[in-house]
């Protein structure tokens, strides 16, 4: 294996860990405000090298999503929602791409495009995906209001764990 697997490998099972063993509890006990989950493991897919096929990508954010659903006892809702952030990644980078083009041997990280580029691609992904996992969980969007509160809340929170993680793990030089 080589060091973009085994980095990808150990990124896979730390964020899964992080948000079936930290993350789920967090929310726990608050009933009278629903509308805090963090979710943090889409980040395995937003750094994943820009050169992953396709079909690839799509199959990698199944297994995390499936391994999530796992951990929550959810029955496809985390795996669907992965799944589509997986599929919309690759217009989301086409729609960022600098005039030169990307180095497709690298991560889309920020410290290899800048905080700036990271926090717009992340952001957008990120609201996609708590969007597409909320209206999923709902199943109807007769409560769309409860959907659009849940993304917003999850969503301010979530990105706040996101650039914590990737400044600790992918520091800015």
């Amino acid at each position: 294996m080589n060091n973009v697997t085994v980095v990808n490998v150990l990124r896979f099972v730390a964020l899964l860990l992080l948000q079936g063993l930290v993350f789920k509890n967090i929310g726990v006990g608050w009933e009278s405000f629903p509308y805090l989950h963090i979710i943090v493991f889409p980040v395995f897919i937003l750094l994943l090298p820009i050169r992953t096929p396709k079909t690839l990508l799509v199959f990698l954010g199944f297994l995390i999503g499936i391994s999530v659903d796992f951990l929550y006892d959810t029955l496809g809702v985390h795996s669907s929602a992965a799944v589509f952030t997986a599929f919309v990644r690759p217009l989301v980078l086409k729609f960022f791409e600098p005039r030169g083009g990307y180095n497709m041997s690298y991560s889309p990280t920020a410290a290899r495009m800048g905080l700036g580029w990271f926090l717009r691609y992340a952001a957008i992904l990120m609201f996609v995906h708590l969007f597409f996992y909320y209206s999923v969980e709902a199943f109807t969007f007769v409560y769309i209001v409860d959907i659009l509160m849940k993304t917003m809340v999850s969503f301010s929170v979530s990105m706040i764990f996101v650039v914590i993680f990737q400044l600790l793990f992918n520091p800015l030089d």
